[in-house]
């Protein structure tokens, strides 16, 4: 018997897509959020007879309450920064597994470091950025790194945007968690060790569709489960692309924010005038967007071994196909491990390669 999934966060922007793509599968999960009349809106949207439940972050006993042993809690409460925490620590509390739809850089660390102990403790796993953030770089790297063997001591990922982006393409989540990033410590795996670094502190092209397009470096969950799978790895770069001609100005901001005091200054500006969610895409807005995640395996010599580049439909609606086959999966089969876990590790890579194949994503 199919475990039951709860969905926190199901009216947000980003909750309403994986509800939408759970019931498309067949599946009935429970709605849970702070406002009952918007879950009880949105199950007689999806069919009704969907089960809701009330729960609030600024109530974390409220929070505790939505699952048991054995659930599946999926979060798509963000910024996660701010909010993410009560989720995942309800997860372990009930030794229950967890997935979540961030892509923000410090609360993918906090994961893996602060919280995969306790997980790891009570049995259960969790699946930190299972979305477009930051599934399609994970699976692009495993691929190449299979391809390439074991002389890859580095890999590089880039994530790009293809297609016709407008204003109103990026929701309002995203760009609270975007600012986040450039203004808060990051991270990367340098010399086959964790080490801390600021966002956008490198910036690097990649040829995509005949063009090279600037990205800029930011802490994603390659630099805690690509290594893992490859031992070897002494370097993993992860870049976004999403910014055009305005990574360089980026990479200037970053170095700014860095100074003391003054990143938390703009932190706290931030926090003011971005606010989580806010709406995103539509459904043809989506449509004239796409997605483009490439990685590079090389020797230590700098010589390429490999290359993978995965291309697929627009992120968000990835993300809500991704989160929706990996609840889905972790329902029925559970996951291969326990702890904070990579995506590889949670799935395996021929498994995760076809649920992303099931969402469109698959090698160009």
């Amino acid at each position: 018997m199919a475990a039951r999934i709860v969905l926190f966060g199901a009216t947000g922007y980003t909750g309403r897509l994986v509800a939408q793509a759970l019931v498309a599968r067949g599946e009935r999960p429970v709605l849970a959020g702070r406002d009952g009349s918007k879950l009880e809106e949105l199950a007689g949207e999806l069919g009704g007879g969907l089960d809701t439940a009330t729960a609030d972050v600024a109530r974390p006993d409220s929070v505790r309450e939505l699952v048991s042993r054995g659930d599946v809690l999926v979060s798509t409460v963000g910024p996660f920064a701010r909010w993410g925490g009560p989720a995942v620590e309800a997860a372990i509390a009930a030794g229950a597994n967890y997935l979540d739809s961030t892509g923000e850089p410090a609360f993918i660390r906090a994961v893996f470091e602060r919280y995969g102990p306790g997980a790891e403790a009570a049995g259960c796993g969790l699946v930190t950025a299972f979305g477009y953030d930051w599934v399609p770089g994970n699976l692009a790297c495993a691929l190449a790194l299979r391809e390439a063997g074991e002389a890859a001591t580095r890999v590089d990922v880039g994530y790009f945007m293809t297609g016709r982006a407008g204003a109103g393409d990026m929701s309002g989540g995203t760009r609270a968690s975007a600012a986040g990033a450039v203004t808060a410590p990051s991270f990367g795996w340098r010399g086959g060790r964790l080490v801390t670094e600021r966002g956008a502190k490198r910036v690097r092209s990649f040829p995509v569709r005949g063009k090279d397009r600037p990205a800029i470096s930011v802490g994603s969950s390659e630099h805690f489960a690509l290594p893992r799978l490859a031992p070897q790895l002494r370097e993993v770069n992860a870049y976004l692309g999403w910014f055009g001609p305005a990574s360089r100005p980026m990479q200037a901001m970053s170095l700014v924010t860095s100074l003391p005091g003054v990143g938390t200054a703009v932190a706290a500006a931030t926090g003011r005038l971005v606010k989580g969610s806010t709406g995103g895409p539509d459904a043809q807005q989506r449509a004239r967007t796409g997605s483009h995640a490439q990685a590079i395996a090389y020797d230590a010599a700098g010589e390429e071994l490999a290359r993978v580049v995965l291309e697929g439909p627009n992120g968000y609606t990835l993300t809500g196909e991704f989160l929706a086959w990996g609840a889905a999966r972790a329902a029925r089969e559970g996951l291969r491990g326990t702890g904070a876990l990579g995506p590889v590790e949670a799935f395996g890579l021929d498994e995760l390669q076809a649920g992303c194949a099931e969402a469109g994503l698959k090698r160009a």
